[in-house]
């Protein structure tokens, strides 16, 4: 009786352990093959399947599409070439508004988001920063002449008339309302083309963003009625004059994925490359980053 007792448990016993192995190859096949192995990273995945997926702001000089259809800025080059580097062959970029950037992250429509994003504490609490790749002032433009005589966002709080378009989810939002701004003076805008057309109907009075863009898009408007104001007084926001950094974002704890693209964006910085694609889209030295990193800005 104990011996069959015995022999019974022993079978038992190597189910168990035939079931276990059995198991265990099931996974280490689905690993293998990119099936449904959860623990593959983003960056790993994106080196096997060739090819990623960014989201980015449609707002020149950052990402835009030409003429042509072909998608090209600042962010774009820098993230094509970097992803090359990392032996991602493929960037499948989408524009989209810069509101919905930050929800597609998170909701893993887009692999990594970038273009005119700037580092900040609010924007951390949900996402991973990676560290700058250029630095940039505060701009606005008005109707020719400057009828409001605007030069600063003081300026336009201390005329209650007067109204400034900005483009939904962009930092000059929170600038703007630290300043002191009412809600009636801020008009929301989709996109910089909104904002422009804005300021040439006399919806606004003004329109803001960094001074690269709104560089690009005077140039791209071609409207000798609108200008921009070269005198503006950089905000004041807790006692510090405003200087935003922007960057690459990345999901919280795909460190691998953030901490590669660091590494790229360094070499980059440090053979002059990166102020080359810079200067291609109206960036100058004074634009670059130095050597500041996200975790610093975010102390």
């Amino acid at each position: 009786m104990m011996k069959r007792i015995h022999i019974g448990l022993c079978m038992v016993l190597l189910s168990i352990l035939v079931g276990c192995g059995n198991n265990s190859d099931a996974a280490t096949n689905g690993g293998a093959s990119g099936g449904n192995d959860s623990k593959e990273s983003t960056l790993a995945k994106a080196k096997r399947e060739g090819y990623i997926t960014v989201g980015f702001a449609n707002e020149r000089p950052y990402a835009y599409a030409t003429p042509d259809g072909k998608l090209t800025g600042e962010a774009v080059e820098i993230s094509r070439k970097i992803l090359t580097n990392l032996g991602i062959k493929e960037m499948n970029g989408v524009l989209t508004e810069f509101g919905s950037l930050i929800p597609g992250l998170k909701a893993e429509r887009y692999s990594m988001i970038t273009a005119g994003m700037f580092i900040t504490k609010e924007r951390a609490k949900q996402v991973a920063f990676a560290n700058p790749e250029y630095s940039i002032g505060e701009a606005i433009a008005v109707k020719k002449g400057n009828p409001l005589d605007l030069h600063s966002y003081e300026d336009i709080k201390a005329n209650s008339k007067a109204k400034i378009a900005v483009m939904v989810g962009a930092i000059e939002v929170e600038y703007l309302q630290s300043v002191g701004l009412s809600e009636s003076q801020i008009v929301s805008v989709p996109d910089q083309p909104s904002a422009i057309s804005a300021l040439q109907s006399g919806r606004v009075d003004a329109i803001t963003m960094t001074g690269p863009s709104l560089q690009a898009m005077l140039e791209s408007a071609k409207d000798d009625q609108i200008e921009r104001v070269m005198d503006f007084v950089q905000p004041i926001i807790d006692g510090v004059s405003v200087r935003g950094y922007g960057a690459a974002v990345f999901r919280i704890g795909d460190d691998e994925f953030r901490e590669a693209f660091n590494a790229e964006l360094q070499k980059l910085n440090e053979s002059g490359e990166l102020l080359q694609i810079l200067e291609e889209f109206g960036f100058t030295e004074q634009e670059l980053p130095g050597n500041v990193s996200a975790e610093e800005l975010l102390k």
